[in-house]
């Protein structure tokens, strides 16, 4: 997962996310040094390169703070000239970068233990902040609407920085004409950008402190606490009566609060109705996709591929039914691996091997995700009160990006470490070749290097199995990672889309009918022949993502990208890494649609799908003919 970004002014905001292994020694300290941090309490990364310590960083908020008059100022200005308007977009732009920074470090900090107040205190600082920011810079695109087409396109002629780093940011907000408001109008918006953000905020805090999360006893006698954390690392256990005492369990506390989550929920979806209301949007999903300009045909198109896939799906729950040697398939049944593999990845066996299967992307790639997956950038192990899940945050454009993982030694935790770093070489790649205003990549892009590094995982290790045994084991986590990645969050994003259109429709909205529709959503993917038991359909809750608007859908587009992209790679060569790897340098300097078409992939046809859903069928084939 790339982190959330927050946009400044027309946009202006970056992306928010070694040819042989380790010296022994380099990796012993690297394994060492993280598992110390884990028994300790602290974090493994290092905040010094964004701030040497809170004094630092509570300046340069102040100094953000301060110069938001002198932003405000600027308004009435950008007719003055095209010179006028480049020096009052880069002191936007200058103030949004120091901004950032800002953010990254409060919410590092927050991360790090969720129960230290007075970090998430900071971290609720800064999003009032964002939204002081916003409304000192709201005039700006209803300004550059006023100027029109012909002179903001005669500035950009005239003027080099406008050329450079603006023209972009310009001509999408002239895009976006009929959906932006007026000075004051755009004010408002900005200043109820914090308030709206307050469902995520209260969810997020139930599920971090407030939930009384059980502990289970599993039939080794190992005892574990069922947060969100320790659900998704004992979910796949090998035992049966253990799976379904797990979810039994976790789901059965989360529905306790199905009320209390769903006014959450309700809360959010009324402030996306809102929002796109308020910007003469037909519907939230128009709005969602609008800045991206990406066509609705990608959204509802997905849907249907997805929807002619689902025979697909269910031939393979019923080859895990037969390959688990169970009588029926049941909801529990779907994470553990197909056959086991008894090995264990150390933090630096991650590292060595994820250089080795990114080597196809070229040495410099290697090189340079070598250098920085050995500096104190991440903070990969679980501990208690540290933020659950995984995401790489790039926000801080011209120090690094950080990652926060919570990894667990197998091969989920590998496959993640190299998801995350997929993201970070993305951030860095588009920072290196481009300037701040265009390295903010979209989330449709984004997704598609993380997937990309996934694949080129599986079939490095694939490769390199030495049993029919452990072939299928890698073929089965390749098929669970289409599963997962494609078909389910194809699943989401129905679901998603449903949630929206019953609050454009002013439905009813509770915890309980939203759990309702995701029943009936979990029954038609995963068919007739599926048990579903229904106290598991509380998952909606589950999911962070629902969030953040219309997330969910571009992991599926990605995953479809991502493996063509792969594919493309191993059986090329050279040509297509760089074709590749161009659309990781582009940022966000075009729209992403067009990005990616430039390589020889269009996403807006239904070919990307259908070819995810032959693979998951070929990959099917494969483990079939190894069963005999």
């Amino acid at each position: 997962m790339i982190e959330t970004d927050r946009r400044g002014a027309l946009g202006l905001a970056a992306a928010l996310p070694l040819t042989s292994a380790l010296p022994p020694l380099a990796s012993a300290l690297l394994a060492g040094s993280a598992a110390h941090a884990a028994e300790s309490g602290a974090a493994a990364w290092d905040l010094g390169d964004l701030y040497p310590d809170l004094p630092a960083w509570d300046a340069a908020r102040k100094e953000v703070v301060a110069a938001l008059p002198r932003l405000s100022a600027y308004k009435g200005t950008l007719g003055q000239g095209a010179g006028a308007m480049a020096r009052a977009l880069e002191d936007i732009s200058a103030v949004t970068l120091k901004l950032m920074r800002v953010y990254v470090y409060a919410s590092l900090r927050a991360d790090e233990d969720v129960r230290v107040a007075v970090n998430q205190e900071r971290n609720a600082q800064v999003e009032d902040l964002y939204a002081a920011f916003g409304e000192a810079t709201a005039w700006t695109s209803p300004e550059v609407l006023e100027l029109g087409r012909d002179k903001v396109e005669s500035y950009i002629a005239a003027d080099a920085t406008l050329r450079r780093r603006f023209a972009y940011s310009l001509r999408k907000t002239l895009r976006l004409a009929a959906h932006t408001l007026d000075a004051r109008g755009e004010q408002i918006l900005a200043a109820v950008s914090s308030p709206l953000s307050g469902p995520d905020t209260i969810r997020g805090q139930l599920f971090s402190s407030d939930i009384p999360w059980p502990t289970v006893t599993l039939s080794d006698g190992r005892t574990q606490r069922l947060d969100a954390q320790g659900y998704t690392f004992t979910r796949d256990a090998p035992d049966r009566d253990d799976r379904k005492k797990v979810m039994d369990a976790f789901f059965g506390e989360l529905g306790t609060f199905e009320s209390s989550l769903g006014a959450a929920m309700a809360a959010k979806l009324k402030g996306d109705v809102f929002e796109a209301r308020t910007r003469s949007y037909p519907s939230s999903l128009a709005a969602a996709l609008a800045a991206d300009n990406l066509p609705e045909g990608v959204y509802r198109t997905l849907i249907a591929e997805t929807d002619a896939g689902l025979p697909q799906l269910h031939r393979s729950f019923q080859l895990r039914r037969r390959m688990l040697k169970l009588p029926d398939i049941h909801y529990y049944d779907i994470y553990p691996p197909l056959v086991s593999l008894e090995r264990k990845f150390t933090l630096a066996d991650m590292r060595t091997i994820t250089l080795k299967a990114v080597a196809p992307l070229g040495p410099d790639y290697v090189r340079r995700l070598g250098e920085a997956t050995a500096a104190k950038w991440m903070d990969p192990l679980p501990r208690p009160g540290k933020r659950p899940g995984a995401y790489m945050n790039g926000a801080a454009y011209g120090v690094h990006p950080y990652l926060l993982l919570n990894l667990a030694e197998n091969y989920e935790g590998l496959s993640t470490y190299a998801h995350e770093w997929g993201h970070a070489m993305h951030t860095l790649l588009a920072s290196s070749a481009q300037p701040f205003e265009l390295s903010d990549y979209p989330i449709f892009t984004a997704e598609i290097a993380s997937t990309c590094n996934e694949v080129l995982l599986a079939e490095y290790m694939l490769a390199r199995a030495k049993t029919a045994e452990e072939k299928i084991y890698y073929l089965g986590m390749r098929l669970e990672g289409m599963r997962g990645t494609f078909f389910r969050q194809a699943m989401f994003a129905e679901f998603e889309l449903k949630m929206h259109e019953m609050a454009e429709a002013g439905e009813g909205l509770s915890g309980e009918s939203l759990t309702r529709v995701y029943l009936e959503l979990l029954k038609r993917y995963h068919g007739p022949d599926f048990v579903i038991d229904a106290p598991y359909a509380i998952e909606w809750a589950y999911i962070p993502h629902f969030y953040s608007q219309f997330y969910v859908y571009k992991y599926a587009t990605s995953i479809a990208a991502g493996t063509w992209f792969a594919h493309s790679i191993l059986k090329g060569g050279k040509a297509e890494a760089e074709r590749y790897l161009d659309v990781l340098r582009a940022g966000g300097s075009a729209d992403p649609v067009d990005i990616i078409k430039a390589s020889g992939l269009d996403m807006t046809g239904p070919d990307p799908y259908r070819g995810l859903v032959a693979d998951f069928s070929a990959t099917m084939d494969q483990i079939e003919t190894l069963l005999g």
